[in-house]
């Protein structure tokens, strides 16, 4: 049986990891390495890709594949549906469409996504709840120009988490994380007191340089996110 990418992605980070292969060290190239484990030049290539965005590896035109000195430690996080998340805590998951208005892009957002001036925007304020509890407050900007059928989508049954994940894949997203303040209407949607600190997250997606969407999401007291790497 011919080795799959996973095989020798594996076999290429036990020799990394064990000192076979030194940091520094020149890594055989992939004509090479197709050759010991039996396998298409392409395996062995995705193998690397993979190695080398995990910080494993860094690869150099004309310069080779080597093991990098000191590997890059990468937190990954996941674009989740916020459905699965809420579902995955065994909470009875409940979507409320707040607001759905159509309007030309405001300065701000045509700043941050690089939009042109006569740019529209469909404007969602949605709110998700576990177990009738408010669990998420979410404010997205949809770009109608790359996704005009948005405009006739109604919103009212499927959040635009999910709509977006099965309409559009993106090649690029921007996410940050912050603490906010609750104001007076986040207090009121999340069910907490004005002056409260919430977990926020602003993502923007793209779309081979065209700007999809973006939103923020404000999460009710005392929401945390995990990770690894």
């Amino acid at each position: 049986m011919k080795a799959t990418f996973r095989d020798v992605k594996a076999d290429i980070m036990a020799k990394i990891t064990s000192g076979e292969w030194a940091p520094g060290g020149l890594v055989p190239n992939e004509m090479e390495l197709a050759e010991t484990y039996g396998c298409a030049r392409a395996t062995v290539n995705r193998a690397m890709r993979e190695l080398a965005d995990e910080g494993l590896i860094e690869r150099r035109r004309k310069a080779g594949t080597r093991v990098r000195m000191a590997p890059l430690r990468q937190a990954r996080f996941s674009i989740p549906i916020v459905r699965d998340e809420i579902e995955a805590q065994n909470l009875t998951y409940r979507y409320g469409l707040v607001s759905r208005n159509i309007c030309p892009a405001p300065n701000w957002l045509r700043a941050r996504l690089n939009l042109p001036e006569s740019s529209q925007v469909l404007h969602l304020i949605c709110m998700h709840y576990g177990d009738g509890a408010p669990y998420q407050f979410e404010d997205r900007w949809i770009n109608l120009t790359v996704l005009p059928q948005a405009e006739t989508a109604a919103f009212q049954d499927i959040g635009p988490n999910e709509w977006l994940v099965s309409t559009v894949p993106f090649s690029d997203a921007e996410i940050s994380f912050s603490a906010a303040v609750a104001d007076e209407n986040l207090a009121e949607y999340l069910s907490c007191k004005r002056g409260d600190a919430l977990f926020t997250v602003e993502r923007s997606t793209w779309q081979e340089g065209e700007a999809i969407t973006f939103v923020r999401q404000s999460f009710r007291p005392g929401h945390r996110m995990t990770t690894r790497y």
